[in-house]
């Protein structure tokens, strides 16, 4: 299965998978890849300010949709034993995420790491707490 494939099946992901349907990123995510997905869990885009995820799947909205969806993703598949506390990973959408290992657990940028080393056929998805926001 692929990463998008494997999102759906989990069950978790449903505002991942609508909003990556929204930015027409499937194609992109279902090629060989390999890549590397934070998957924010549906409760966190639920912790988003209201009307955010309504306001981002919109048509106009679909640069920065995509700007934030690629900022969840990386070139390569790094399963979590790759990290490194203070290492800095360049995302698909060019800015960098940072990872922090503290007290056992795993933080890209602040998000917590809290399914690690889904592997998918052409790369990895590790859920998250958090959306990640580019800067």
């Amino acid at each position: 299965m692929k990463i998008v494939e494997t999102a759906i099946n989990h069950g978790s992901f449903k505002t991942l998978v609508a909003a990556v349907t929204a930015a027409d990123l499937v194609e992109t995510l279902n090629s060989d890849g390999p890549f590397t997905v934070f998957a924010p869990l549906d409760e966190a885009f639920d912790a988003l300010p209201d009307g955010t995820v309504a306001t981002l799947v919109m048509p106009e909205n679909k640069e920065k949709l995509t700007g934030i969806l690629t900022y969840h993703v990386l070139a390569g598949k790094i399963m979590s034993t790759d990290l490194e506390d203070g290492m800095k990973a360049k995302t698909v959408n060019g800015q960098e995420v940072t990872v922090h290992l503290k007290d056992g657990k795993v933080l890209i940028n602040d998000a917590e790491v809290v399914l690690a080393d889904v592997e998918t056929d052409n790369g990895v998805v590790h859920a998250i707490n958090k959306v990640l926001m580019p800067s």
